[in-house]
């Protein structure tokens, strides 16, 4: 009887570790860049509709989504920038393998208030406008008004690609600058203050700000694609091998037309 027993009971632990499998298959989970976000969100509700699949999207920023994926809470890391090599490192110490897979390009533009009559910038203006070299619109064409400067916080791939694509080696944003957490709420706070400048992704450009032309070029899809925008960067999803499965599913969307239609429509670019 006790033999029995043992059989039953090993049989309803392995339905057990089964069941708690196909749960597990039938749920993804994103985090990361604030960037990336909204074709994950877009992907995410697709993929629901379609697959039933549960999908959760979380945007803490690039460094967290690493994280993520390094401390296994999630299954996509979203990340506006690649992973650093000391991210790299930390993943290998806990035996996991990221595998970083492009899924759409961006490029940074730099807004201001659509008031102010600057329209244009080289890099090195928008350098120096970020180190305090330059504190006065009127120092590069535009109104007599001081420059409020607007950046993202250390955790996020837009402010890493931000310096090291604009600012390089030696050159810190001043102390004087704001952050804010978001894309949205760089957007959102140069919409409401006529002297400020920021950076956000390509994709969420509206009439609320105006992005202005770097180094005599407009960003845009066309010059985001053809590599003449000079600030232009890959987006990336990150998983912990050779995706398989659902998620395999999920990230093969990229290459679809119904993916790269979403892509599209949120102002991204198909690499």
């Amino acid at each position: 009887m006790n033999f029995f027993k043992k059989i039953l009971f090993g049989a309803a632990v392995l339905g057990f570790m089964a069941g708690g499998t196909a749960e597990a298959k039938s749920k993804i989970v994103m985090d990361g860049s604030t960037t990336v976000g909204p074709i994950a969100k877009s992907f995410a509700a697709y993929f629901t509709k379609t697959k039933g699949v549960q999908v959760t999207v979380s945007e803490s920023g690039s460094g967290n989504g690493a994280k993520s994926i390094i401390n296994g809470t999630c299954d996509i890391a979203n990340m506006s920038r690649a992973m650093k090599s000391k991210e790299a490192a930390a993943a290998k110490a806990k035996g996991v393998n990221p595998v970083e897979h492009i899924v759409a390009l961006d490029g940074m533009a730099i807004v201001v208030h659509p008031s102010n009559r600057v329209n244009k910038l080289t890099k090195t203006q928008v350098r120096d406008i970020y180190t305090g070299k330059v504190t006065n619109w009127s120092q590069v064409g535009g109104p007599n008004a001081s420059i409020v400067k607007i950046q993202r916080e250390s955790n996020s791939g837009t402010q890493d690609t931000f310096m090291s694509l604009v600012m390089g080696k030696g050159n810190p944003v001043s102390k004087r600058a704001e952050t804010q957490a978001s894309n949205g709420a760089v957007k959102n706070r140069v919409a409401s203050t006529p002297a400020a400048i920021g950076f956000i992704g390509l994709g969420f450009t509206d009439n609320s700000v105006k992005a202005l032309s770097i180094d005599g070029v407009k960003p845009s899809v066309e010059t985001v694609k053809d590599g003449t925008y000079p600030i232009s960067r890959p987006l990336f999803m990150y998983t912990n091998g050779q995706p398989t499965g659902v998620v395999k599913e999920f990230i093969d969307l990229k290459d679809t037309s119904e993916g790269q239609r979403m892509i599209s429509e949120l102002g991204y670019v198909n690499k």
